[in-house]
């Protein structure tokens, strides 16, 4: 081999050993060249729901006039005087400088199911609403319950037991009506009258009875269909309406009425539904909020339409979202339905509208008025409705606190909808009122002196999710109270 064979410079090097780094790097390319896909489900996880039941309250005393100072020495520094004997005992969320009690557990501006309402709920702590040391006959007391569901739907039952009925330092005049000495177990719990009732207005009263008991109901559906109702507003609005005129008996007159810039009759009062549902489903929004149209054309409707009757049951429900354009004159044109004996319900739908003229000025009562934060609450605020002008507020167990006591240590379920005939779990992050109220009758006389009576009122609830029945198992449960003579 001759020395040129072998004079292979640097440079020659270099470059054979670059053309084999090119060959590495083609053959690596050709090998992720070829044709390829993936997929997959990345970052699974699962992870337990949770069921958070809370309560608020509103309790009331009955206790004669004058007696404020008592009431606070009793252990209520909150206490109110309300008028006429009756006394505001406490409530949660407390104490309520900027809103009332019933705005508060109907409307928005307060985050129940969030971590800081539990400073002000009940929600995991044991406590007593009535502690009352010195009640007489003819005394009564009142507890409105809100209950507040969080997260998930559920089944609700109400419980409780008197765990304490003493006789205490029974007094001499303490005789039976047969003259006979009661020393030994007290009486006030066979004594003292209770009842238990759904409280759909939450307004702390018991109101029995729908509006058309006694005879025909005629109802006005007077609709907000205003440029601002457009979207989710106007939507909700079709169905709620429409759910509540498939609640109406056969004999039940219905219209439709909508304002905007003016008002229209959509359907005079019928009892062919179909064609109420019909008109309600042609909504479409746009315009102003000419509410005083609307009221004054449903009143005229009401009052003389073809289809009037002068002896029915007259009522009157109005929605809005927005500021009306003249609320002297709706309030006016409000004045005058109700001095012609028409009932008006009225729904503040979202933040825009004006709560306060609603309740005060256009709803007969601060009972009638509803608020319905957003427009997935207006299914909820039509049902409630529904019951109240159909049906009349129902009871759920009325009696002696002896006799309440003992359905309840058997636990009563409730009804997340009474406007079906079946039991329905209440939905997820839902408000309802209980009313529970205890009176001690004027003439049981020196029988129940000194005797003292401790009971627990307890609300257990149960998911509804696989569990049709509703049967409790492991409750959530809060509760407690004492009522002392």
């Amino acid at each position: 081999m001759t020395d040129k064979q072998h004079n292979i410079s640097r440079r020659t090097v270099l470059a054979g050993l670059g053309t084999v780094g090119v060959a590495a790097a083609g053959a690596g390319l050709g090998t992720t060249a070829l044709f390829n896909d993936r997929e997959g489900f990345i970052g699974n996880s699962l992870t337990a729901g949770s069921l958070d039941l809370k309560l608020d309250y509103k309790a009331t005393y009955l206790g004669g006039a004058g007696r404020l100072d008592d009431i606070v020495a009793m252990g209520y520094p909150d206490a109110e005087d309300l008028g006429e004997g009756r006394y505001l005992l406490d409530q949660a969320p407390s104490p309520a400088d900027m809103q009332t009690w019933e705005d508060l557990v109907t409307g928005e501006g307060f985050a129940f199911c969030s971590e800081e309402a539990d400073e002000f709920l009940v929600n995991g702590d044991d406590i007593p609403v009535f502690t009352l040391s010195d009640i007489k006959p003819g005394d009564c007391g009142e507890v409105t319950i809100s209950f507040h569901i969080c997260d998930n739907p559920a089944w609700l039952d109400l419980s409780g037991s008197v765990y304490a009925n003493n006789e205490n330092g029974q007094t001499e005049p303490e005789l039976s009506a047969e003259g006979e000495d009661t020393t030994g177990m007290g009486e006030l719990a066979d004594l003292i009258e209770v009842c238990v009732w759904y409280d759909e207005d939450c307004d702390n009263v018991y109101e029995p009875g729908g509006e058309g008991e006694s005879g025909e109901l005629e109802v006005a559906l007077v609709s907000d269909v205003s440029g601002s109702m457009s979207g989710p507003k106007i939507d909700a609005l079709r169905t709620a309406a429409q759910d509540f005129v498939d609640n109406l008996a056969g004999t039940d007159e219905a219209a439709a009425i909508s304002f905007s810039g003016g008002a229209t009759l959509d359907q005079e009062l019928t009892t062919v539904y179909q064609d109420v549902k019909d008109a309600i489903a042609a909504y479409t929004a746009g315009g102003s909020t000419n509410m005083t149209a609307g009221i004054s054309l449903a009143n005229q409707e009401l009052m003389t339409g073809s289809n009037a009757s002068a002896g029915a049951s007259k009522v009157m429900i109005v929605l809005t979202d927005g500021v009306v354009n003249s609320p002297t004159n709706a309030e006016q044109a409000a004045t005058d339905a109700k001095n012609d004996g028409i009932r008006i319900f009225t729904i503040a739908l979202g933040g825009d509208a004006d709560e306060a003229f609603l309740e005060n000025d256009i709803a007969s009562n601060p009972g009638d008025a509803f608020i319905a934060p957003d427009p997935a609450d207006l299914d909820t605020i039509y049902e409630e409705i529904a019951v109240l002008v159909l049906e009349g507020e129902k009871e759920i167990i009325c009696g002696t606190m002896a006799e309440v006591f003992a359905e309840l240590a058997e636990g009563i379920p409730l009804d997340g909808d009474r406007t079906s005939e079946e039991r329905d779990p209440y939905a997820a992050v839902t408000t309802q009122c209980i009313g529970f109220e205890w009176c001690l009758p004027a003439e049981v006389g020196n029988e129940v002196q000194t005797d003292s009576v401790m009971f627990d009122l307890v609300v257990d609830a149960e998911q509804s999710r696989h569990n049709p029945m509703g049967d409790m198992g492991d409750n959530n449960s809060t509760g407690g109270n004492n009522t002392t003579v």
